[in-house]
């Protein structure tokens, strides 16, 4: 065997230290665009989720546990209170950290239901999927690897994703989230991190939750202040702030903007012969049927009592009786408390007033949209009535 030169061993050394000097590169944002790369380099082509994770795992907990790593993360998080933004932010982060294909975070809405609050990859199909991942996840308080979900008894089994790493997103006593990763093919093997790895990902993971948290009762407390207690539509405050917005766009655009006033006729007698209780219920009804008989960029609201209102943008007079014409035969189709044992029928009348044909404000577009509605009452009930145009008002 011939004899091995100093000079040799020391190109040896530097070529070794050459090649894996890439793998503990570490970009001075600290996004993780420099693992990233690195990371790609090492991975060859066709590697399920766990044979990435597993090519990167040394330079993984080399980049996790260097200080400056958690001072980015959370400048890049608090840079925004917008759970939109922040999910985005936590997404790039952990896509940097794990080689999923696909990502999601999800939380708890306004309204408690879990909602996709970010996501990258995400096909429409894996929505079940990521929503049982989700709350398994929530539930315990654990993370989730599985190496295949159509395999998988504990989420149930989705035959629209493969590996899965989930990890649940915790603060303040409670569990507000989590953030899942995943690929469409399956993994030989579960894609698990080392223990020391995964202690670190979890002490980025919570700023993170602390900062989405917040987001989100930020956005709970701004929704809170604009939605009537009782039906979940937006409340009389929200409506004025709307028409005064809506009134100034459509003047600037030269775009009509209609409003729609609905009284329900003869609610007194459901309050005075089943109560109270049976009267708000009622209004919820209504209101939900007020809700489903608007379109999409409507915006329906609790005046107050028994009074409604839907804002129709870009809507003129002939577009507005139409969605009026079908808000009063659903409410007069509708079989109120029947879930009580009980069939009441109630009726609606509806007004209409559209900007500019019968007003040049948003003062004068509820006016003529209310002397509308109580012209219909004064004719006998159950009907619509378009406002009269200003000149003759």
């Amino acid at each position: 065997m011939a004899p091995v030169s100093r000079a040799s061993t020391r190109k040896t050394t530097t070529e070794r230290a050459r090649s894996r000097a890439p793998l503990s590169r570490v970009d001075p944002a600290g996004t993780g665009a420099g693992l990233r790369r690195a990371g790609e380099r090492s991975l060859g082509p066709g590697l399920d989720l766990a044979s990435r994770l597993q090519a990167r795992a040394r330079a993984l907990r080399g980049h996790l546990e260097r200080r400056d790593a958690l001072i980015e993360l959370v400048r890049a998080l608090n840079a925004t209170l917008e759970p939109g933004k922040i999910a985005d932010q936590l997404i790039d982060r952990s896509a940097s950290w794990i080689p999923a294909s696909c990502w999601a975070v999800v939380a708890a809405d306004h309204s408690g239901q879990l909602a996709v609050i970010g996501d990258r990859g995400l096909a429409p199909e894996m929505g079940p999927a990521v929503h049982d991942i989700a709350a398994w996840t929530m539930s315990r308080g654990q993370e989730l690897a599985s190496a295949d979900l159509r395999a998988d008894a504990r989420v149930g089994v989705h035959d629209t994703v493969g590996a899965v790493m989930a990890f649940p997103l915790s603060c303040r006593g409670h569990r507000i989230g989590a953030i899942i990763g995943l690929d469409r093919a399956p993994s030989s093997r579960e894609p698990r991190l080392p223990a020391g790895t995964l202690r670190a990902v979890r002490v980025l993971l919570e700023p993170a939750a602390v900062a989405l948290d917040s987001a989100l009762l930020l956005k709970r407390a701004e929704a809170l202040s604009v939605t009537d207690d009782l039906t979940s539509l937006y409340n009389s405050r929200y409506l004025n702030q709307v028409l005064r917005r809506e009134t100034k766009r459509a003047s600037r655009s030269g775009r009509p903007l209609s409003l729609l006033f609905i009284d329900l006729d003869g609610f007194k007698a459901v309050n005075d012969t089943h109560g109270h209780l049976a009267g708000s219920r009622a209004l919820v009804e209504a209101a939900a049927v007020i809700r489903g008989s608007a379109r999409e960029t409507d915006i329906a609201a609790r005046f107050g009592g028994d009074e409604f209102a839907i804002v129709l943008p870009d809507t003129g007079g002939e577009g507005a009786y139409a969605v009026g014409s079908r808000v009063r035969e659903k409410i007069a189709a509708h079989r109120f408390l029947a879930g009580a044992g009980l069939s009441i029928r109630l009726t609606a009348s509806v007004g209409v007033a559209t900007l500019p044909d019968a007003a040049a404000s948003s003062e004068e577009l509820v006016q003529a949209a209310d002397r509308a509605m109580y012209a219909v009452k004064d004719g006998g009930k159950n009907g619509i009535q378009a406002a009269a145009p200003a000149a003759d008002n």
